[in-house]
């Protein structure tokens, strides 16, 4: 990942207290594989913009404009500097106005997370208000004004610093009761296997490292396959029941607890004595594609010989 940059200077307002602070985001996509658009003959395509009510016109990026329909087929035009001074018009306080437990917020409202890091002169006030947060269990509510959009936010202490995270406000999350789900009691035999395949594959903590996109991998595998000469034919996947229908749930819960325990790696006996076992879950690896007999043997393309191919 790129070095972390500061991306705005903000204040955290905790009771008469302002907490000068910047502003970092705390994630970042990975890449996805993008195919272009091409002709039949291999060249690229591109997109252009054309007036509604001339089709024939092009429009130009550099002659576009922002505006707002305020009626139908009726819109007010901003300048470029107007829509600055409408960003620029926004507090640059993020004003506390409650503290709640930190557990209290349901994940479902969580979007877009930052780091809140101190500025000059906020080191003090800044590590103050995280080790009350953590002291007490709690998290705060602010309210926060960014890019012409008003967000409420949780900022949270973590051990290296503090979290801000945007939420959702509830009209932007829909509700399980919507989708009318019907609900089926099941039998004590069938719970009490579900509970044991739950402890077979119960792990203490999440660990993000133990996880990559393995449909990355394979899809960039079979890319270098093609530039080798290659032709890429579909792998064969396993059943995995998906879609089956499932005639007896006990029965099930039974193969999967077996299935789970030849397919575990054997414990030191201290870990099987323990009264709470944690399985690091197997997984299945990504299938490779099926390559076809090669004339000549490949060449190993790395990621960057890709980008320059690609180009």
């Amino acid at each position: 990942m790129a070095a972390p940059r500061s991306i705005a200077s903000l204040s955290l307002g905790f009771g008469l207290v302002s907490i000068p602070v910047r502003l970092y985001t705390a994630t970042e996509s990975s890449a996805a594989v993008h195919f272009n658009m091409l002709s039949k003959e291999g060249s690229r395509v591109k997109q252009q913009y054309v007036a509604a009510n001339n089709p024939k016109k092009i429009v130009p990026r550099a002659e576009m404009v922002k505006g707002y329909e305020f009626e139908e087929d009726r819109f007010v035009i901003f300048k470029p500097e107007e829509l600055k001074a409408l960003e620029e018009g926004a507090s640059h306080l993020i004003d506390i106005v409650a503290f709640i437990p930190a557990d209290a917020v349901d994940p479902i409202y969580y979007d877009k997370p930052y780091f809140l890091a101190p500025d000059k002169r906020g080191g003090k006030p800044y590590n103050l208000l995280k080790k009350a947060m953590q002291e007490s269990g709690r998290c705060a509510l602010a309210k926060w004004a960014w890019k012409s959009k008003q967000y409420v936010v949780q900022v949270r202490a973590e051990e290296d610093g503090l979290v801000l995270q945007q939420l959702l406000y509830a009209e932007e999350v829909r509700s399980l009761k919507d989708l009318k789900i019907e609900k089926l009691e099941p039998s004590a035999a069938e719970l009490k296997l579900a509970l044991q395949l739950i402890d077979q594959i119960s792990q203490d903590a999440y660990d993000a490292t133990m996880f990559e996109d393995e449909e990355k991998r394979r899809i960039l595998e079979a890319i270098d396959a093609k530039i080798a000469g290659e032709e890429i034919i579909a792998a064969e996947h396993a059943e995995d029941g998906g879609s089956a229908q499932i005639i007896d749930l006990t029965q099930m819960l039974m193969a999967s607890l077996d299935k789970q325990s030849s397919t575990a790696p054997k414990k030191p006996r201290a870990a099987q004595a323990a009264s709470s076992q944690v399985v690091t879950p197997m997984r299945r690896p990504a299938a490779k594609a099926q390559r076809a007999p090669k004339a000549v043997a490949p060449t190993k393309t790395t990621p960057t010989a890709r980008a320059k191919m690609k180009r």
